[in-house]
């Protein structure tokens, strides 16, 4: 290594440049006042690593749960339940931290987003076991997720913006969605379209997945296309 980047490596050790947060989801004004209020309210011995293993632990027995539907209708209950409960983990604990001013910015962004992936992939299995989604659905909306994760991720490093929300829906709103999707299999797990009997959650699996496609590419053309504008060789 040249001494030049010994002493530039010297002078950023230890810096981190945290992104600027966007969230314009439907439910993010109610959202910040309802996780203030809970986390004014938290008791001290609970700390945002706690909660963040909720959330975790939570999505895991979601995936569970899904997968236990295939013989028992109580599981999809079950998967309701840690759906909220991995919406209370994985929401409150950034929250927390801020609100105890204990923040750790790079070991949060990490954890929290490999978590999110391990736990999309819990999730996503679940569900293909399920027998409510086809498999090869299921792998799609991973994939998609997976990718445009990794665009807000490199959006996040390479522009410092970070989205939480794309359009009017993030996380919170895929809960509920999710959460409302599963109360109506207990009822009925097919629909009737143009003389086909079609799964519920195949054609909400295939939207979700070509949305998510679709803002991927439109976001990685756009910000590639910024990127080089911004560092034009002359």
């Amino acid at each position: 290594m040249t001494a030049k980047a010994e002493a530039y490596n010297s002078a950023t050790a230890g810096k981190f440049r945290d992104a600027v947060r966007a969230q314009h989801a439907i439910t993010a004004s109610m959202e910040r006042k309802v996780l203030a209020w809970l986390a004014a309210r938290t008791p001290a011995s609970i700390s945002p690593d706690h909660l963040t293993a909720l959330g975790f632990l939570a999505q895991f027995l979601a995936g569970v749960c899904y997968a236990l539907a295939r013989w028992t209708s109580v599981g999809l209950i079950g998967a309701v339940i840690f759906i909220g409960l991995n919406w209370l983990g994985d929401s409150l604990d950034g929250t927390l931290a801020r609100y105890r001013m204990r923040l750790r910015p790079r070991y949060g962004f990490y954890a929290d987003h490999m978590i999110d992936s391990f736990g999309a992939a819990f999730l996503m299995t679940g569900l293909a076991v399920s027998d409510y989604l086809h498999w090869q659905v299921a792998a799609a909306m991973l994939i998609a997720f997976l990718l445009l994760s990794i665009e807000t991720y490199l959006t996040a490093y390479t522009l410092s913006d970070f989205r939480l929300s794309h359009g009017f829906f993030g996380p919170t709103e895929i809960r509920i969605l999710l959460a409302i999707g599963t109360v109506a299999l207990l009822f009925s797990p097919r629909v009737h379209m143009f003389g086909w009997s079609l799964l519920l959650f195949d054609i909400g699996g295939v939207v979700a997945a070509a949305v998510m496609a679709a803002i991927t590419l439109f976001a990685a053309l756009r910000h590639t296309r910024r990127l080089y504008d911004e560092e034009r060789l002359e």
